[in-house]
């Protein structure tokens, strides 16, 4: 590709973003890549993907957002689908072999995943066109001779330092061939793609780089690797996506199901979950931090995210009528069963009957619970303290206590 034809940027601020935003690593240096990205030459990044399911979930989205910083400073893009490597099945971070797939299971499983990846990236951009690849291409014609000349390039210590690997071993369970192959496969895509820097999730560390050892080899190229965060509770380090679990929040889902299925993703993955699947800049994010390391309830915060996201995918109507009716069908049903009835006189002020329920010592600390946002009305925020309430409302003071509102006349 001819640099001269494509723009590229290399304003710091920007390239500080895409080189810290989601990343956990960059192998061999993240000095050294910057300094490529600030010289102007217009790099190849690639990311593949099997389609080992039917559906793209917000655990790729971090990759994919990722592309799509790079292909805004004018980078080369390419989405590579492992429509070949999907039938050997990638063992990273797996305790048994994967179920190998047929090739009709793999074809049936890619048929929609241009369409949910394009949610993200803009596959129709004239002026830089992201490529669309399958991996099938060029492994499908590989010889026995070809494959036997790629293991000569590791060792079985090498692939034994795998950990996934080194656990079966010694919790003596099988450990087949054709796994070896897996990461041979990966790595000699980073060779019939000519890229400059590959992305994947920490869990592909190992295939990313044997690809690394082959471009050096085959090509005398430096590769560099970027690994990014997975979406993972930080207090029990369990995967919140995961298509082998079936955990994840596909792109595919309509928009009231992916706001449900948000609102039911642990409280410990709502900070993540906004740097690594949304647009927000990392201010705006650095401040919904301040709020959830205060004394906002995280439920309000998470109806946030999945707001958000949604919109992404649905656009904001579709996710407004989606919150709606999670209010209306999850929120508003689990407070009834669980709340008390406060009875409030006509003309008692919400200042008055907030000191009365014995909530804050005094009517000035419930006037600073308002100001503070911590007071709602049927999970809208209190802006005034001459808010009215009537029968059938449900109060919420602070992260703990809701009531049922019940009006009696004087």
């Amino acid at each position: 590709m001819n640099n001269r034809t494509h723009k590229i940027n290399t304003n710091e601020s920007l390239i500080d973003e895409a080189l810290s935003r989601s990343v956990a690593e960059i192998l061999p240096s993240k000095r050294e890549l910057k300094k490529e990205l600030q010289s102007g030459r217009r790099l190849t990044f690639y990311l593949g993907i099997d389609p080992t399911a039917s559906y793209v979930h917000l655990g790729h989205s971090t990759n994919y957002l990722m592309l799509e910083r790079f292909h805004a400073l004018g980078h080369r893009i390419i989405v590579l689908i492992g429509d070949f490597t999907a039938m050997i099945g990638d063992p990273s971070d797996k305790t048994s072999m994967r179920v190998q797939l047929t090739r009709e299971q793999v074809l049936d499983n890619l048929k929609t995943f241009k369409q949910q990846i394009g949610k993200i990236l803009n596959f129709n951009d004239a002026d830089n066109p992201i490529e669309f690849k399958f991996n099938s291409e060029w492994l499908s014609k590989l010889t026995f001779e070809d494959s036997v000349e790629l293991a000569s390039n590791f060792t079985v210590q090498q692939m034994l330092e795998r950990d996934a690997f080194k656990k079966r071993v010694a919790e003596e369970k099988p450990l087949f061939v054709h796994e070896f192959f897996y990461p041979l496969m990966q790595g000699y895509d980073s060779v019939a793609l000519d890229v400059d820097v590959e992305v994947g999730g920490t869990d592909q560390t190992f295939n990313m780089l044997a690809g690394r050892t082959l471009l050096k080899r085959y090509k005398q190229k430096e590769k560099f690797v970027i690994t990014t965060t997975l979406l993972v509770n930080p207090d029990t380090g369990e995967k919140l996506m995961s298509k082998s679990l079936g955990t994840g929040v596909g792109l595919d889902l309509g928009a009231k199901e992916m706001f449900f299925k948000i609102m039911q993703i642990s409280d410990a993955g709502i900070y993540q979950c906004f740097v690594d699947c949304t647009r927000l800049s990392m201010g705006e994010i650095a401040e919904i931090k301040k709020r959830l390391d205060s004394n906002e309830n995280p439920r309000d915060i998470k109806k946030e995210l999945a707001r958000e996201v949604v919109s992404m995918y649905h656009g904001s109507e579709a996710a407004f009528d989606a919150e709606k009716r999670w209010v209306s069908e999850v929120s508003n049903k689990n407070l009834a069963q669980d709340i008390h009835t406060v009875q409030i006189g006509f003309d008692e002020s919400i200042v008055d009957l907030i000191a009365r329920l014995d909530i804050v010592k005094s009517r000035g600390e419930a006037r600073r619970l308002i100001k503070q946002n911590a007071v709602k009305i049927n999970n809208d925020r209190v802006n005034s303290e001459n808010a009215t309430l009537v029968s059938g409302d449900i109060l919420h003071i602070g992260k703990k206590h809701a009531f049922k509102v019940s009006v009696v006349s004087a």
